[in-house]
């Protein structure tokens, strides 16, 4: 074998030296807490970290699409991020949220959060084509996150090209995680931890609705919304080598998860709802625009709401 056969690339080496994020278990997307006056409510949010938190979660995503990202100011951004700092305080991992609708806003959020001490910066970039999509992960990349992770969200297709994500994290010093959010996500899930022998991290996020079949995939994270204690309990027994508990406690929920992912507005309003009713949260308002939730939602919401605290009840949560 000559030299220039046995050289190894430069990305090549990158791709074989870089381990997989070591983040394992529910890192949870927390809702905004509102007052009555429409006012972000650091108090709530602190409580519901530290619930979080007593629960065994891994970690949190802030802000993230539950949290109505979209609807709040910049400097609620912050506050929020830095409120979940304090409370975290290296008990778990943060990873703070850079989603914006312009690369110039992206990097601004992404230097913001690196500099407020997150473990992680997380972007939602739509996806054009491989050209700017590359261009816009490596403008966040170099504001040196300690890791970047891409989400992948598409809710009606199959999202990035995995061949254009494998090749970022091959590329891209600070790219070592996915979130998949497309249909259908199994296969996705799959196809990009084969073709990174693992090292990619891959979690599971939009309600988690094939998290059984992830796990069984080997999906390392899942990013739920609230049900804390009930997502560890699963994510801990399928560990644990017990798939059957876990499956058995993850159909107890899936009637809540069939009625909250009917749209991402119905899951804000229930699981507000939810928070509301375990008064974690002062209210359960939600910013507008936003779909209305009307009486038969309100009515089936009740219903699901006592099933939900008792399923935490059973858990310990």
């Amino acid at each position: 074998m000559s030299a220039s056969e046995n050289k190894i690339e430069g990305w090549q080496m990158r791709m074989i030296m870089k381990e997989c994020l070591a983040l394992r278990g529910i890192v949870t997307v927390l809702n905004t807490p509102f007052t009555a006056a429409d006012e972000l409510d650091s108090n709530a949010l602190r409580r519901h970290v530290r619930k979080a938190l007593t629960a065994g979660v891994a970690g949190f995503l802030v802000p993230g699409m539950a949290s109505e990202v979209d609807k709040l100011t910049p400097h609620e951004r912050a506050v929020f991020v830095d409120t979940v700092l304090e409370e975290a305080k290296g008990r778990a991992v943060v990873i703070g949220g850079a989603s914006a609708a312009s690369g110039a806003e992206r990097v601004r959020l992404a230097r913001r959060l690196v500099a407020a001490g997150c473990d992680g910066v997380l972007v939602s970039i739509p996806y054009e084509n491989d050209r700017q999509y590359a261009a816009a992960v490596r403008e966040v990349g170099d504001t040196a996150p300690p890791f970047l992770m891409l989400q992948d969200w598409d809710p009606h297709g199959y999202g990035v090209p995995v061949a254009t994500l494998v090749k970022l994290f091959e590329t891209v010093e600070s790219v070592r995680a996915v979130k998949v959010e497309v249909v259908p996500a199994g296969r996705k899930y799959s196809e990009l931890l084969a073709a990174t022998d693992g090292r990619l991290h891959v979690s599971g996020g939009w309600a988690v609705m094939q998290m059984i079949e992830a796990l069984d995939r080997g999906v390392q994270a899942f990013m739920p919304t609230a049900l804390h204690a009930v997502y560890v309990r699963i994510y801990r027994l399928y560990a644990a080598g017990d798939r059957q508990g876990a499956r058995d406690l993850f159909e107890k929920i899936l009637p809540i998860l069939a009625f909250a992912n009917q749209h991402l507005d119905i899951s804000i309003h229930f699981f507000k709802r939810l928070l509301y009713a375990q008064g974690i949260y002062p209210t359960p308002a939600v910013r507008p625009p936003i779909l209305p939730f009307d009486d038969a939602h309100a009515r089936v919401a009740q219903e699901l709401i006592a099933k939900a605290c008792a399923l935490e009840a059973e858990v310990g949560g």
